[in-house]
């Protein structure tokens, strides 16, 4: 008789700073739009892109989706949140 191995999932439980950090990021940003703008008022790619990134992977790292693929979990990992909120300071900085 053949058995087959089915894999059982681990829980996966609520990442709070995860979650937190992409819920300041998503009511940050639709409260006060210039966030995510230059001195100039003109919209600032680089830096939205890394508010949005830090966005994502804490919304799916925060509410304990872990991905199956190791390039996805990389990439929406807490620690993936942290680099871009990192970057994201970084670029506002600059500015």
């Amino acid at each position: 008789m053949n058995t087959v191995h089915v894999p059982v999932p681990t829980p996966s439980r609520i990442q709070w700073p995860s979650l937190t950090v992409a819920l300041l990021i998503m009511v940050g940003g639709t409260l006060y739009p210039p966030l995510m703008a230059d001195a100039a008022g003109k919209a600032d790619h680089d830096l939205a892109m890394a508010l949005f990134w830090a966005m994502s992977a804490g919304f799916v790292r925060g509410v304990g989706f872990v991905p199956r693929r190791r390039i996805w979990r990389v990439i929406f990992s807490g620690w993936a949140c942290a680099g871009a909120l990192l970057l994201a300071s970084m670029l506002k900085l600059q500015h």
